[in-house]
């Protein structure tokens, strides 16, 4: 399995993306809690603290949640946090996005990325350079890597069989793609 991470730069500090407020749950304040982490056991631990990327009506605005508790219900994540203590106060945090500061220190498992590393490094099918990344798009299904060609994007589901290397120091993500997904791209 391939790892990706969001991530982005806030005043010199790099974020990473660890989840989305996606309802109320019930009536304490408690929301449902999609997340971006492949480890929520260590980004949503009692007393993190998350900054907030919502509308910029939204009385959240520029503020941070720290969280009280994550449980588990139904398989789903629902998080409670302080100062959003009924479900009309939750309800103003739905689409919310969280973030948390990366620890420069953390070392990355092998087959682990953010966004922005990949973003521009050169894509290659059999040494071949046919494009660039240009974006991540993250689906509940799988990921895909954006590819600019000549010709136009191309998606690439970002899985091992198809993206059985990616080389940060070289600048290049090698490619092994079924028959046809790059046919209109390379003429």
């Amino acid at each position: 399995m391939i790892t990706k991470l969001s991530a982005r730069s806030r005043s010199g500090i790099t974020q990473l993306r660890v989840g989305r407020l996606v309802k109320a749950h019930g009536l304490k304040g408690a929301l449902k809690v999609e997340l971006y982490t492949d480890e929520p056991e260590r980004r949503f631990v009692p007393g993190a603290s998350f900054s907030l990327q919502v509308p910029t009506t939204s009385p959240w605005r520029g503020k941070n949640v720290t969280l009280r508790e994550l449980r588990w219900f139904n398989e789903s994540p629902v998080a409670f946090f302080e100062d959003v203590t009924d479900r009309t106060t939750a309800e103003t945090l739905i689409k919310a996005i969280l973030w948390v500061d990366q620890d420069e220190a953390e070392e990355l498992a092998p087959d682990t990325w953010y966004d922005h590393q990949l973003v521009e490094l050169d894509v290659q099918i059999d040494g071949t350079s046919v494009g660039t990344v240009e974006r991540v798009d993250h689906f509940p299904a799988q990921d895909l890597l954006v590819v600019k060609t000549p010709k136009g994007d191309v998606m690439v589901p970002f899985v091992k069989d198809i993206v059985p290397a990616v080389d940060l120091e070289a600048g290049v993500v090698t490619l092994t793609p079924p028959g046809g997904l790059f046919d209109d791209a390379s003429e």
